[in-house]
């Protein structure tokens, strides 16, 4: 397990402590996080679980696949060289004390 840390555009913070394996998607959805709709369900096919990962840790992710990278490019908000889509992205205890900001918008 590790504990994530999501902050919402409203500056809202909220820590979960996210069962190994467990994506950061199913882990906002699960526990009632605004700012992360995943309508398709985590199979990297909609854009709707955008997130911004705190830059000092993109290191801990493993890459973006070319999949991801491709629906990236349907962002509704701004795209940085840190966004990530959460679905695509599993806890694992070396993510402990993560943290990932939420865009305004996901539509």
């Amino acid at each position: 397990m590790a504990n994530i840390t999501y902050i919402e555009a409203s500056g809202q913070s909220t820590t979960i402590n996210l069962y190994e394996g467990w994506s950061l998607m199913q882990g906002a959805t699960a526990n009632g996080i605004d700012g992360i709709l995943g309508e398709c369900g985590g199979s990297c096919a909609c854009a709707t679980c955008h997130c911004y990962v705190d830059e000092a840790r993109l290191a801990d992710l493993s890459p973006a696949t070319e999949s991801e990278l491709q629906m990236l490019d349907n962002v509704a908000a701004e795209r940085r060289p840190n966004s990530r889509l959460a679905c695509q992205i599993k806890s694992t205890a070396m993510l402990e004390g993560l943290v990932i900001h939420l865009p305004a918008t996901q539509e």
